[in-house]
């Protein structure tokens, strides 16, 4: 059995320009392409949706905001947790993950709204803690830049202890309600959370009351040697990016590693990988579709590039597209992991080359053909790899996408015995460790 999430690019634009995707360019401001996927994902059994966010119109590639804005790419972009609420109203049991960076709340008032959050979706909320990685957003909020990034993972250990301190704050049962002494909250179930850190101080309690779940389900995307130091030690469910399945192997195994030696149970974080599966009626078909979108991407190579730029904060446009990547001194404050799985990538090859080899190919794995053979390919990477799931993402996020995994892959997975076919619990994390 495994996990399956979504991996949805962002409350923005999805699929601008793609094949099938309707009016998506003119009505994305309205929620129903996100709440239909929500709903159907659920229909699938699937674990959770993590809405992945930025807060920053992108301006890497040639030092210009032009081709993001001229592409739509990760822009125009609403915030994750007014559509987590939405989706979360729409739905019953699945899990949703908005993405919110540490360095963009404070302390107090993250915890209180992804309290709130937990409490009106009945314990089905997760959150998706980022440090941050773009000198641009923090500008945006008055901050002169980004720290360093292992001092930002430092920071980040004692805003968790932060944020755990104030949803631990309530004890669960505090909340009486006895009508015949009158009293609706045991005043000693509650308590103050003071943290007065060398970067985040708050008091607490909170005033929220009780997540329904104790704590939320935490999401994190560690990839660096600091980073999965930081997920084995906080997280519940990672976002793994790592190409072959020997990479996957050695990431979950390094993860089970580190969290063994922090004293956690590993079995307790489940560490999903990015899959970007295409689906035909039969192989052929498939296989046609997938050489359609790698044309498709080598006409959109600029666009290939500065979506990776963003996220690295490099200028490829600088750089000459046939030399050879391994000629070019490129580093990073930003996604470290991302950087170094593109240069193994690379080898000896050329920024073109390199490039559509990473982007071109989207995913931990191919995983193209008929739905029967998509799961068989599943099945085997997961025994290779040892566990626990797929977290599908997709550059042309489409209700027609959505209806080939819901009803065209999940049906051949649960055949296989592959994945559940009922929830068996009420909440998200409940399900999330059912197996």
């Amino acid at each position: 059995m495994m996990h399956l999430g979504w991996f949805l690019q962002g409350s923005s634009v999805q699929a601008w320009g793609e094949p099938f995707t309707g009016a998506i360019g003119r009505d994305w401001r309205q929620p129903e392409l996100f709440v239909d996927l929500a709903r159907h994902l659920e229909r699938g059994r699937f674990d959770y949706v993590l809405i992945e966010d930025s807060s920053y119109v992108g301006e890497s590639y040639g030092n210009s905001r032009e081709l993001y804005l001229h592409h739509g790419l990760s822009t125009p972009r609403q915030d994750p947790s007014v559509l987590a609420t939405l989706m979360c109203a729409a739905t019953s049991r699945i899990g949703i993950i908005p993405t919110l960076s540490t360095f963009a709340y404070p302390p107090y008032l993250l915890a209180r709204l992804i309290a709130t959050l937990d409490q009106v979706s009945a314990g089905r909320i997760g959150w998706n803690m980022v440090t941050g990685s773009s000198d641009y957003a923090a500008r945006n909020y008055g901050l002169p830049g980004m720290p360093e990034h292992d001092l930002r993972y430092d920071m980040a250990d004692e805003y968790m202890a932060a944020v755990n301190g104030l949803w631990d704050s309530w004890d669960p049962d505090a909340i009486v309600a006895d009508t015949a002494t009158g009293m609706l909250v045991d005043h000693t179930k509650v308590r103050p959370a003071p943290i007065d850190g060398q970067w985040f101080k708050t008091r607490g309690p909170l005033n929220s009351g009780p997540c329904p779940q104790g704590r939320p389900v935490i999401a994190q995307a560690g990839g660096s040697p600091r980073g999965k130091q930081f997920a084995s030690l906080h997280a519940d469910t990672i976002v793994a990016a790592v190409k072959g399945t020997a990479g996957m192997r050695a990431y979950r195994d390094d993860v089970r590693r580190l969290a063994t030696e922090q004293g956690r149970d590993p079995d307790r974080i489940k560490v999903l990988f990015l899959v970007s599966p295409l689906i035909g009626e039969t192989d052929a078909e498939a296989q046609l579709r997938q050489d359609q979108r790698y044309r498709r991407a080598e006409a959109s190579l600029p666009q290939l590039l500065g979506h990776f730029g963003k996220i690295t904060n490099i200028d490829f446009a600088a750089y000459d597209l046939d030399a050879p990547v391994a000629s070019m001194h490129l580093t990073t404050n930003g996604h470290q992991q991302s950087l170094d799985d593109f240069k193994r990538v690379a080898g000896n090859k050329t920024l073109r080359q390199a490039m559509l080899a990473m982007r071109g190919t989207p995913g931990s794995v191919d995983l193209v053909g008929a739905p029967d053979t998509v799961a068989r390919r599943m099945a085997e990477v997961m025994e290779e790899v040892g566990g626990d799931g797929f977290l599908i993402t997709t550059n042309d996020t489409s209700r027609r996408v959505i209806a080939e995994i819901v009803d065209g892959l999940v049906p051949a997975l649960q055949a296989r015995g592959l994945a559940r076919r009922e929830y068996t619990a009420a909440m998200f994390r409940d399900n999330l460790l059912a197996f």
